[in-house]
């Protein structure tokens, strides 16, 4: 039996202003909360997403994953770079048909429906692997798996937080995964 340790990356300039992320690198701070990951993740093996900022975050901590492209963010399409706040200005019936249909994409990138498939094929081969896995990830694929452990419908997604250089834990049950915890952050696991 093995358990999946999903990290968020550490933050970068766009998480801190909310903004939908574009291949930025980590910042500052950023790199000194992935630092602090190295103690807590003691894997038999190591996957990231393919963006600059999880391997950035994988590197710092320690790691040396391999690559998995089905653990990269959401494509945002049009709307990379752009605040939240921004996009309900420039696109505001997008941004309502893409919070309430999982298949929609008016930004031209990936629908969440298609992000939590995708995550639903990772979480599908993680279930044959033994031992820790650490996967260096982003919020959405991160909230995709809790929806899948919990069952839940893709308008829970919304609901869920996931903050920077944090942790969430899953165990593979007899059928699917079983939650052991969510959104752990560095601050609350270092002394």
């Amino acid at each position: 039996m093995g358990r999946l340790l999903l990290v968020r990356h550490a933050a970068t300039p766009g998480t801190r202003r909310a903004a939908f992320p574009t291949d930025e690198a980590l910042d500052p701070a950023g790199l000194e909360e992935a630092g602090l990951l190295a103690a807590l993740l003691p894997p038999d093996r190591a996957v990231t997403s393919p963006a600059l900022r999880a391997r950035q975050t994988a590197e710092a901590a320690g790691l040396d994953p391999v690559v998995e492209e089905d653990l990269a963010e959401c494509d945002f399409g049009s709307w990379a770079g752009m605040s939240l706040e921004q996009v309900g200005r420039v696109d505001p019936e997008g941004l309502r048909a893409w919070r309430e249909e999982a298949w929609a994409r008016p930004h031209g990138g990936e629908s969440l429906a298609q992000l939590l498939a995708r995550v639903g094929r990772f979480l599908e081969r993680a279930r044959g692997w033994r031992g820790t896995t650490v996967a260096v990830t982003h919020g959405g694929p991160v909230r995709g798996a809790i929806l899948a452990c919990l069952g839940a419908p893709a308008a829970a997604f919304w609901r869920i937080d996931v903050a920077p250089a944090s942790l969430t834990e899953l165990h593979p049950a007899r059928e699917g995964w079983r939650l052991v915890r969510a959104n752990r952050t560095v601050a609350r696991c270092v002394p």
